[in-house]
């Protein structure tokens, strides 16, 4: 280090930073996945304490975000046991939904298109739900796809089946 920071000081500088800059964004992730709140923010904080140990440990990662991306996105597959539980629908989307109701006939109209949204969500994949909660969170699809561990064209594939699938919820309910 030519700043003379300990390589410690170092890798804690750069967890936080990047602790900051995503960390909600994991945590929606892995709602999307299927982990309930509690099993969510555990996880999401594990993920950071693994990137500060190999930090520390002087473990070269090229792109921090997407580690951490795909050591949760990991955690939370062994936490399920495998078995990936369908969630309706991602918690961001729904608190943003929710956070545009003004009167009682908006509120009703956000509700019964929240629920529609939500059954278009159970409709897709447990993979197409969990790259559009990455791509919606800012990760590009190379980053998508060492997340889940598969191509960029299968990451491309998901989300494009599961955009159509959405367009197709849409336009039914006009």
């Amino acid at each position: 280090m030519t700043d003379g920071a300990s390589p410690t000081a170092h890798a804690q500088e750069q967890v936080a930073a990047l602790y900051s800059a995503v960390r909600d964004g994991v945590f929606r992730s892995l709602l999307a996945l299927g982990l309930d709140s509690g099993s969510a923010q555990e996880t999401t904080q594990d993920a950071f304490l693994r990137l500060y140990v190999a930090l520390r440990d002087g473990v070269e990662i090229v792109d921090a975000k997407a580690w951490v991306y795909r050591v949760a996105h990991n955690a939370a597959l062994d936490r399920l046991d495998r078995t990936v539980r369908e969630s309706p629908y991602s918690a961001a989307i729904a608190e943003t939904l929710a956070s545009f109701a003004r009167n009682p006939e908006q509120e009703l109209m956000e509700k019964e298109w929240l629920e529609g949204f939500q059954d278009a969500m159970q409709n897709l994949s447990p993979q197409q739900r969990v790259c559009l909660e990455l791509r919606g969170q800012g990760l590009q699809y190379w980053q998508i796809a060492e997340v889940m561990q598969v191509r960029t064209s299968t990451v491309g594939e998901f989300l494009r089946r599961g955009i159509k699938q959405l367009r197709r919820w849409n336009e039914c309910r006009k």
